[in-house]
């Protein structure tokens, strides 16, 4: 069975890849059947030629791609190249804008405390003409709860009486 491959060659942390058909059971870096690519990883921008119908036509005769390869064909078939990586933030950057964004929270919280109590102070409270007695709150006493009776399991009118010539000592 043929597979279309990777295969890796370049000096130590400088890798570059042939996109081979080679036996599937044949070594990565060995002998292939044809060469339909080459890829370029660690080059920026990441570098890709792949011959697509040489690619096509392996696949018609049968050939399986590695997912790799399968990736790397959708990608030149798109002709839109590689997606573009999103920088990440360092730990220090990401705790930084965390703790900035707390600081302007608690600002935005103290702020409307602040306007919500001159709000308060502003508005008179409006007097009752029932008098002083309709400001204060009638409170009620809460009614005592019924206590249920707790019935055990075991009836307390009868008693065990010991056996008729047995008794504890």
């Amino acid at each position: 069975m043929l597979k279309i491959k990777l295969s890796r060659y370049g000096k130590k942390n400088q890798p570059h890849f042939r996109i081979v058909v080679n036996e599937a059971k044949d070594k990565r870096d060995g002998s292939y059947v044809e060469k339909i690519g080459h890829y370029f990883s660690n080059q920026t921008p990441k570098v890709l030629e792949l011959d697509l119908e040489r690619y096509n036509f392996w696949i018609g005769q049968g050939a399986q791609p590695t997912p790799t390869v399968a990736y790397l064909a959708k990608i030149e078939k798109s002709g839109k190249g590689f997606p573009a990586k999103s920088k990440k933030k360092s730990k220090k950057q990401t705790a930084k804008k965390a703790e900035v964004k707390q600081e302007k929270s608690k600002e935005k919280q103290e702020k409307t405390v602040e306007t919500q109590q001159v709000a308060e102070k502003e508005e008179p409270k409006p007097k009752s003409k029932s008098g002083p007695k309709a400001d204060k709150k009638i409170e009620s006493k809460p009614e005592p709860k019924q206590q249920e009776k707790k019935v055990d399991s075991k009836d307390t009118t009868k008693t065990q009486q010991p056996a008729a010539g047995k008794t504890k000592k």
